[in-house]
């Protein structure tokens, strides 16, 4: 049974990862000297290893810190292991502890970087859904030349139904008030065309579902690729098929286009000068434009904040996870969420919508 946290606590899945507990300790240490993250959270809790997590709090410098406690798990999850085998298989592993923690009530977040189906399956499993949620959802946070947008489902459910996509319109809408903190955040469906009609089934229902929602949400309709860089919405909505592949487009075209005007810069030395002279400009473009910055992409949905991070996450990146973590619980978005997928319960009558998944456990099971 899950049980509410009464601090607000994060734990941390330290042993998932490509860079191993080393980037996780640099992370802490680099986020506790946020002041706003400082402000937002009680206690992290690192999940591992004890005999190599003590070692690296120590060389990070923060052993001493009294919010910093280890939490002993013997076993790792590794990222070629399937979901369910890994987390049946391995109950002392650090990711299945950690999950525990959350449903216990002993942390009120996790984040990890570890094995992405086994936290999806896990999540769902061992925390649970939402009560009216059918599937989570995989959020993150993309920069643009003007701000910021929202981007899910990343991942998480390939094949959504209608009624699934107008509830990712709700997560993201709530994550987006946190993240980029937009009081009322512009909500469009990704599709191929803006004009009525275009798209396929899934598409044209979930529309005429979204359109019922303004009491929920601020629907803006539907948005074609163009526009997605252009601000004319602060939440994209698509299946997770399309926007993992839209997701891992923009990681790729920003180190492409950072390598190739790096290559371009120093081609020879008036160049060179020229960039020297411009180095604070193309120093705040790079900031700006890291997805780094924003560290994990949050399990929306689920009874309490579960953030994956990247495989090769960086301390940078930790800590911008840690600190979209720490304001999700400051702003108890979680609660939120509930309340709004209760109204639009109420508008769309899913008890009408026969084609919807029998519950989490089924969806998981065939992953």
């Amino acid at each position: 049974m899950f049980g509410a946290a009464t601090t607000r606590s994060i734990a941390i899945d330290a042993m998932g990862g490509d860079r191993g507990p080393e980037a996780f300790a640099l992370g802490i240490a680099r986020a506790l000297k946020d002041p706003e993250f400082e402000a937002n959270f009680d206690e992290i809790i690192l999940v591992g290893d004890e005999s190599i997590l003590f070692p690296t709090l120590r060389k990070a410098g923060i052993s001493s810190d009294k919010r910093i406690e280890v939490h002993h798990a013997s076993e790792v999850i590794g990222m070629e292991e399937k979901p369910l085998v890994g987390i049946r298989r391995k109950p002392d592993s650090s990711m299945v502890q950690a999950l525990g923690l959350v449903r216990d009530g002993r942390a009120s977040a996790l984040l990890s970087c570890g094995n992405t189906g086994a936290l999806m399956a896990g999540g769902t499993l061992r925390i649970r859904p939402l009560p009216g949620v059918e599937r989570p959802a995989l959020g993150t946070i993309i920069p643009t030349r003007r701000g910021r947008f929202i981007l899910l489902d990343a991942g998480a459910n390939p094949e959504p139904t209608p009624l699934q996509l107008c509830q990712n319109a709700i997560l993201g809408s709530n994550y987006a008030k946190v993240a980029i903190g937009k009081e009322r955040p512009r909500v469009g469906l990704l599709t191929i065309g803006t004009e009525e009609g275009k798209g396929s089934a899934r598409i044209h229902e979930s529309h005429e579902f979204l359109k019922q929602l303004d009491s929920v949400i601020d629907y803006a309709g539907l948005i074609e690729g163009f526009q997605v860089f252009e601000d004319h919405v602060d939440v994209v909505v698509c299946d997770g098929f399309t926007g993992n592949i839209v997701l891992k487009v923009c990681e790729s075209l920003f180190k492409m286009l950072s390598g190739y005007v790096k290559d371009e810069l120093s081609a020879n030395w008036i160049r060179k000068a020229g960039a020297f002279l411009s180095l604070g400009a193309y120093k705040e473009i790079k900031h700006q434009l890291d997805p780094a910055q924003y560290g994990g992409a949050p399990l929306l949905g689920l009874k309490a904040p579960v953030l994956k991070a990247h495989g090769s996450s960086d301390e940078e990146s930790i800590a911008g996870a840690l600190r979209v973590a720490a304001n999700a619980l400051k702003n108890d978005m979680t609660e939120h969420i509930r309340e709004d997928i209760e109204k639009a319960s109420l508008v769309l009558n899913p008890e009408e919508n026969k084609d919807s998944p029998n519950g989490p456990e089924k969806e998981v099971a065939s992953s």
